[in-house]
């Protein structure tokens, strides 16, 4: 079951379109930094989505509510690593993961965008979901404050283990933020899948892209 009564926002157009043959750099402004990102069109983790605009955006306008200063942040299925990006921004401890054929762009996304900035160093690591969990990030060892996710949901045969990983990273004190874009009959079975399990709060809604943005943390038994 859902509860609270979500804020319904726009995406605003805080990036600035470049005339260009090739659109495989996009520029980004979020906490004051230009982000420059860069796309790649062969696959699905390489292009920025709705849901990583929308999550950036709010986490800039929501810094009292979601302080992530000097806070471990996981993000699954990172992508370009704009969210990734913003998180270091706002003084994260940032661990970006996604599949490994995605992370070559992701590494250089992140470092290009971090590298001058006196933050802490994001690292770039494999997770794909559901698979050596507990081999590559041991709960003993690894615990996060944040996970954040992003248009994890779509088209794709992938859910079960995505909730499995969900599931495994989101321990006692931590918040998952989950923004996505609700298109097909799936999303809304895996968000119910995502309520059964999770105290669940929509914390905003943007109607004209059709993203919620979601916040689960682990029931108290």
């Amino acid at each position: 079951s859902l509860t609270g009564s979500p804020v319904t926002l726009k995406i605003l157009q805080n990036w600035v379109p470049r005339v260009s043959h090739y659109f495989d750099k996009e520029h980004y402004t979020y906490v004051g930094h230009q982000i420059v990102i860069q796309e790649s069109i062969e696959h699905f983790g390489a292009v920025v989505w709705p849901g990583a605009l929308a999550l950036s955006q709010y986490l800039e306008s929501n810094q009292e509510q979601f302080n992530l200063k000097d806070k471990k942040v996981l993000e699954i299925g990172a992508g370009t690593g704009l969210l990734s990006i913003v998180a270091c921004i706002l003084g994260a401890h940032v661990t970006a993961t996604d599949l490994p054929e995605v992370l070559e762009n992701l590494s250089y996304n992140i470092s290009r965008n971090t590298q001058n900035l006196n933050m802490h160093k994001p690292e770039v690591r494999k997770l794909v979901w559901g698979e050596g969990l507990n081999e590559d990030f041991p709960v003993s060892t690894y615990h996060y404050d944040f996970i954040l996710a992003t248009d994890v949901v779509y088209h794709h045969g992938a859910l079960d283990p995505l909730l499995a990983t969900m599931v495994h990273f989101c321990k006692p004190g931590t918040v998952l933020l989950w923004a996505n874009k609700f298109r097909f009959s799936t999303d809304y079975e895996f968000l119910e899948k995502v309520c059964n399990i999770f105290n669940t709060t929509i914390l905003a809604e943007f109607p004209e892209s059709n993203v919620k943005l979601l916040k689960a943390t682990v029931r108290k038994n």
